[in-house]
């Protein structure tokens, strides 16, 4: 069993100063060898040794089996750390065995829980089984199937596009257990590899891909595969109940962990402007470039506040995280990639150079593209949070309550996470959507108060236009005016994350720029039209305090998220 003593400072800390300083031109787990690696599509196998070593994926194992997983928004920032040098290792080392496991975790017996965190405190993989080509995100319409066989079930079908597969000691296989359809027609099932008998199981070909290519990303076809009846998690026909739980944490996790891949990359871009000369000056002093540079901070900015409030959401309001973590899922993947998209303007030519000092940045690039449609797509989000909406609308967002302030205490202890808690159903409350009336209620002066009251008003705009959606407009199948509706409510909710953490966010802000808060809801707030609440001087002090505010951090060797923690360097 594997397990680390952090000592002084975070578990983060301790790992970032194992794999040392990136940037260092003589470090084994540096950029360099990170690129080398890309290049032969391959994980980088010293970097693995050195995740080994710290026992990663101890963060994914709940603590009362011997892990460290007390608290999501703390596992989030260890992962950055290894999403910040490469996201293959925080995908293909990591996040693939943390997706599998929660469903253990949530619908294993005590037997299957002990084993699979016995496999994964030994440094061992598991995989998520989940997905088929022909039906995509829609896993309801899954054909891979698990028939009774005698006491047992026996296994048949294709699965394709599966992280680790080959290289896991463990398999969580979705399968239909019943022909007919409905909500109880699949089961899921936690498989040993060494269970499976010779000839049961054949490996399809490697699915080669333009980012993350390091990840192995496989398929399989099971021919008549024996499993023994113990192997079923939970009851049967209950594995889209247990998905559906599940994915409250994935899709609220994984986008908040991608957070890390743009601090790199407004790194990198920032380095390069500071080091470029043109026009008899450095790159940086061009307004245009402070101005793309100033955006991507807040942007980088209010990702992080969504993404870790709704992280601590699942702790503090895990009944309402079916609809909010899904619209991290949609808004923050977007937020991440338009900024990366506008850092390259930035880098130019140097944006698509493969070596070199700023190498990393294409690569993090096409890693980053896969969070836009990886595990879940965001149209799936929007089919989600789209059904939730009129029933919210009518008796949630101005008749209940705002959400505790231990919501937004960034840092904050909070109890360890109920899986139990996370329930599949609709919400019937918003307490983020609360928090915002409270605060645009309550008067709040100066650009804060006038960001939401605008905030506010498109609330009030939402639950009208909501009103109005036809039953068709709650399904697949809805207009295209429909599907935005959900755009617009994930937004409201990261405004309402943002404007939370800057009330209530204490300490755990550090000595941040208070200015963050109006630029970071300014970038919101441009994502839904209209008459914007900012004047454009106002906009303009604003950027230009965030390209300064990464300046400044980029000087310290310090995060450019809400934590502003030290890096080595």
């Amino acid at each position: 069993m594997t397990t680390s003593t952090a000592g002084p400072g975070t578990d983060a800390d301790l790992l970032d100063k194992l794999l040392g300083d990136p940037w260092e031109a003589g470090n084994p787990t540096g950029f360099g060898a990170l690129l080398e690696a890309d290049e032969r599509e391959e994980m980088h196998a010293e970097s693995e040794g050195v995740l080994d070593d710290y026992g990663l994926n101890a963060e994914f194992v709940p603590a009362e089996l011997g892990g460290r997983f007390r608290q999501l928004d703390r596992l989030v920032e260890v992962m950055r750390t290894v999403w910040r040098r490469d996201p293959c290792l925080g995908l293909g080392y990591g996040a693939s065995s943390f997706i599998a496991s929660v469903n253990v975790w949530s619908a294993g017996d005590a037997r299957q829980r002990r084993e699979a965190a016995g496999l994964l405190l030994a440094n061992r993989k598991i995989a998520s089984v989940y997905h088929e080509l022909a039906h995509g995100n829609d896993f309801s319409r899954a054909e891979f199937a698990a028939v009774r066989a005698g006491s047992g079930w026996r296994l048949d079908g294709r699965k394709e596009v599966v992280t680790n597969l080959r290289r896991a000691d463990a398999m969580v296989i979705f399968a239909r257990t019943r022909p007919d359809p409905g909500s109880r027609s699949h089961s899921q099932f936690l498989v040993p590899a060494s269970a499976v008998p010779d000839g049961a199981l054949r490996h399809l070909p490697r699915f080669p891909s333009s980012g993350m290519r390091g990840v192995q990303l496989g398929g399989a076809e099971f021919r008549g595969c024996p499993v023994p009846g113990d192997a079923l998690l939970g009851e049967p026909g209950r594995g889209i109940e247990t998905a559906l739980s599940s994915f409250q944490l994935t899709r609220s996790a994984l986008p908040a962990m991608c957070v890390g891949i743009v601090d790199t990359g407004l790194r990198a871009a920032l380095a390069c402007a500071l080091d470029r000369r043109l026009y008899g000056g450095a790159v940086a002093d061009l307004p245009y470039v402070r101005a793309v540079i100033g955006r991507a901070q807040a942007d980088l900015l209010a990702a992080d506040a969504f993404g870790t409030v709704v992280t601590r959401s699942l702790h503090v309001l895990p009944g309402e995280t079916g609809v909010s973590a899904p619209a991290v899922k949609y808004l923050v993947s977007r937020l991440l990639m338009d900024a990366m998209d506008g850092l390259g303007t930035v880098l130019g030519a140097q944006s698509y150079l493969r070596e070199g000092p700023y190498g990393v940045f294409q690569k993090l690039a096409r890693d980053l593209a896969p969070a836009g449609f990886a595990h879940v797509s965001r149209a799936a989000c929007q089919v989600t949070i789209l059904p939730q909406l009129p029933r919210l609308a009518r008796r949630a967002w101005f008749e209940g309550g705002a959400a505790p302030a231990a919501l937004f205490r960034l840092g904050g202890d909070l109890e360890p996470l109920d899986f139990g808690a996370l329930l599949p159903g609709a919400p019937r409350a918003d307490g983020l959507s609360g928090t915002l009336v409270e605060i645009a209620e309550s008067g709040a002066d100066g650009l804060p108060g006038r960001f939401a009251a605008r905030f506010r008003d498109e609330l009030d705009r939402l639950r009208r236009d909501c009103a109005e959606l036809r039953p068709r407009d709650l399904t697949i199948d809805a207009r295209p005016e429909a599907y935005a509706l959900a755009g617009r409510y994930a937004v409201v909710l990261a405004a309402a994350a943002c404007l939370g953490v800057g009330r209530y966010g204490g300490d755990g802000l550090g000595d941040i720029d208070e200015r963050w808060l109006p630029a970071a809801l300014d970038r919101l707030d441009r994502r839904l039209g209209g008459p914007g609440v900012l004047t454009e001087p106002e906009r303009r002090d604003l950027e230009e305090a965030m390209f300064r505010l990464a300046r400044r951090r980029h000087d310290e060797r310090r995060l450019l998220d809400l934590t502003g923690r030290g890096i080595p360097g």
